[in-house]
């Protein structure tokens, strides 16, 4: 299919750039380091199970899920389509 201007290929190159910068922020926003021993949050203890799964693991379980909702709540794409979420 032609594009014009531009190459053949290049819708596929730009769905395969936006793929890996997707991947490279959510390596990006995994922990690193040593894991804590009490949370950041609310200072529970954090099972050694937990911490040796996730390196770097700063919340427990409690408080993760509660900061996962909530970066949820707030994402920037559209997904419901709808003519009036794309207006705001």
């Amino acid at each position: 299919m032609a594009g014009g201007w531009t190459r053949d290929d290049n819708v596929a190159e730009q769905i395969e750039d936006s793929i890996l910068d997707a991947v490279a922020r959510a390596r990006s926003s995994l922990p690193r380091g040593e894991s804590l021993h009490h949370c950041a949050e609310c200072d529970a203890p954090i099972p050694e199970a937990r911490r040796s799964a996730l390196p770097g693991v700063r919340l427990c379980i409690a408080c993760q899920s509660e900061q996962d909702k909530t970066q949820q709540s707030i994402s920037l794409y559209n997904r419901r389509a709808s003519k009036d979420s794309q207006l705001r």
